[in-house]
């Protein structure tokens, strides 16, 4: 809060005194005689000189930041006000003013005290920069030296004359203004050419005064100087926009992002003015110092040059590794795999060992503790078995739940090595289990190309997650069925028989082995809902009132929730909810019709139907077989799939056994 009231205190300051100085311009203008005009240049001028050091001063005293920096700049213009003013007052009107003044000290000592604050605060401002943006500056400053000592130095040489420190102040001048302009222009640099408003006042503030410095020097050598024009004018301004750049708002630091042409343009510029200063030298002889900044600048430009070569390798370099990394966990992907492959093919002598991984329970993880959880669970397990294939080969992720290593063959161990990062790839906490079902080739004798070597692997891989799904399923299942067996006897011996015709079923329609194992483990548990209704209602001789069929209806949904608990049956889940859908959409619990009912839950719907047909039940005797085909034909395109009947009524006629044996 202190900054900005001392910001909008010293506004109106400076809007005066840049009022004065505008007042001042219009005399050097119109060249206003008289009063005015003494008043002006003896005792108007110097001072605005002097106010526009105070606030420098002042900025630099009030805050902290940049503190030296805009002291040191306030003294530079005071500096210079200090001298101008002992000139005015003693040597002004001395037809010989001697060489050197306690003038030319106050107007030399600006030079140091503005070179070490631009330093300053550029080193504030700027923080950590590209080093081509620092190269460009140098390069800036040597063409701007160049051809600055090329253009002056002749002019003011000619007129040399007297003393040795007369010889020595007179060429300080030319020479500590070409430095500042090529300090400003050094420092435009760095920021990239975009200098923000601080800056960019700063900035056109010491050009300004330099520039008229170097315009007077020129005019007196050349003797067309005219006192009280338009150069006069130059210091003045100079000083009021280092004001100005002193109050302006504080800003963050500055961050150079320039690209494209803007970054090109300014190198490419300056190396041609140094370039244009040496062709010059074969027309018109130039001094050996502006030869000496010119040859630098074309230097500076051709380091410019393969410091860029350098920089756009690395960033083809950083690309490459980019698109070859998960950007998740750091691994290589699918294309650094392949590229190693290839390298790996070529060396046909080394002999490594392929793994592909798939994570189980990784889904169910997700969508238990959501996205953001499960990339950071990504994340711990990718570093995890990067850690563990360390020294061993590389490891890959090849998107979502998948991950690979390539390893090397170290014969018996490639088993541990196997086990080892799948445990790499595990993790456990309440609620949940990470594990990794694995498939792994040898190569190059099994594989010689990259595609063949991951269709492999993946093959290997799913059929050893099937098998230990089957395998937790089953254990699951049994467990299910145990109970339901315990409290409903009869209901357990029906479930067995309708798992293994739902099994024979889904062999006959030519399913998949995974579909087939489904189909046998919704058979067995498609009435495990059933524990949740009242025995009363189970062993009812009579029919079932609306109250007591609503509860029969919902045991296909309490039986996919109590699926749901157990991980390794959640895909069984939504099969045991769709048993009970009829064909023709008249089914429940969702009404679903066709082929909307997922092919299994129509499979285990016909082997349920046909085994409590010919099954003795409280309300009604036993169908004989044949009776119970002809129901299934007869309701085959309502209640039924007439595609899955029709081959249950096959796997009979192939089975041609009694009921007893079916039963069994």
């Amino acid at each position: 809060m202190r900054q900005l009231t001392s910001r909008h205190q010293a506004t109106p300051v400076l809007l005066a005194v840049t009022a004065v100085f505008a007042l001042c311009a219009l005399e050097f203008t119109f060249h206003v005689n008289g009063d005015l005009r003494t008043f002006l240049n003896d005792w108007v001028y110097d001072n605005i000189v002097f106010a526009a050091g105070a606030a420098c001063l002042a900025r630099g005293i009030v805050v902290r930041r940049d503190r030296v920096a805009w002291i040191l700049m306030g003294l530079a213009v005071m500096s210079w006000g200090a001298g101008d003013t002992f000139w005015t007052v003693t040597i002004g009107d001395d037809p010989s003013p001697p060489a050197p003044s306690f003038a030319d000290v106050g107007y030399l000592a600006v030079y140091p005290f503005a070179y070490v604050s631009i330093v300053l605060l550029l080193r504030s401002r700027m923080g950590s920069l590209r080093g081509g943006l620092w190269l460009d500056g140098v390069i800036g400053a040597f063409a701007i030296g160049a051809v600055g000592t090329a253009i002056i130095l002749p002019a003011v040489t000619d007129t040399l004359g007297g003393s040795t420190a007369s010889v020595a102040t007179n060429l300080a001048y030319p020479l500590a203004d070409l430095i500042l302009v090529a300090l400003v222009v050094w420092a435009l640099a760095v920021t990239g050419w975009r200098p923000g408003r601080t800056w960019g006042l700063l900035a056109a503030g010491l050009l300004v005064f330099a520039v008229s410095d170097c315009l007077y020097l020129y005019h007196a050598a050349t003797g067309s100087y005219v006192e009280g024009s338009v150069t006069d004018l130059g210091w003045v301004a100079g000083g009021l926009l280092l004001a100005w750049a002193a109050w302006q708002p504080e800003t963050t630091r500055a961050r150079t992002r320039t690209e494209g042409w803007p970054l090109l343009v300014p190198p490419v510029a300056f190396g041609l003015a140094g370039l244009g200063v040496l062709v010059y030298d074969h027309f018109e002889r130039v001094y050996a110092l502006s030869l000496v900044l010119a040859g630098a600048a074309i230097l500076a430009v051709i380091a410019r040059m393969a410091l860029t070569f350098a920089e756009n390798m690395a960033m083809i370099g950083e690309s490459r590794a980019e698109a070859r990394t998960d950007v998740l966990t750091g691994l290589g992907n699918r294309r650094r795999l392949f590229d190693d492959l290839d390298t790996l093919f070529k060396r046909r002598e080394q002999r490594n060992v392929l793994v592909l991984f798939d994570l189980n329970g990784f889904k169910s993880y997700n969508d238990t503790f959501g996205h953001v959880a499960g990339d950071l669970l990504l994340a711990r397990l990718g570093e995890s078995l990067r850690s563990f294939v360390q020294g061993r080969g590389r490891a890959y992720r090849m998107g979502g739940d998948e991950f690979c290593i390539v390893v090397r063959d170290d014969g018996a161990e490639t088993e541990l090595v196997v086990a080892g990062a799948a445990r790499a790839l595990s993790e456990r906490g309440e609620g949940f289990a990470i594990s990794a079902a694995s498939g792994h080739i040898d190569l190059p004798d099994e594989a010689t190309e990259a595609d063949d070597a991951l269709r492999l692997a993946d093959q290997r891989m799913y059929a050893r997650k099937v098998s230990s799904r089957v395998s937790a399923g089953e254990q699951s299942s049994g467990v299910l069925l145990r109970a339901l067996s315990e409290r409903h006897p009869k209901l357990g011996a029906h479930a067995i028989r309708v798992s293994e015709l739902a099994d024979a079923l889904a062999r006959r329609l030519g399913l998949s082995d995974k579909d087939i194992e489904l189909a046998r483990l919704t058979g067995r548990l498609h009435d495990v809902g059933k524990m949740a209704i009242p025995d009363v209602i189970l062993g009812k001789p009579a029919p079932l009132t609306d109250e007591e069929w609503k509860f029969v209806r919902d045991h296909s949904k309490v039986g996919e929730r109590i699926l749901h608990g157990a991980p390794d049956l959640a895909s069984v889940a939504g099969l045991v909810r769709s048993s009970l859908e009829r064909f023709d959409g008249t089914g429940y619990p969702d009404g679903m019709a066709a082929t909307d009912i997922p092919l299994v839950s129509r499979v285990v719907f016909v082997c349920d139907a046909f085994d409590a047909m010919t099954s003795p039940r409280p309300f009604a005797d036993a169908l004989t077989i044949d009776a119970a085909l002809a129901e299934l034909s007869r309701n085959a395109g309502t209640q039924f799939d007439p595609v899955v009947a029709a081959a249950f009524a096959d796997v009979v006629a192939e089975r041609g056994a009694p009921r007893v044996a079916l039963a069994s």
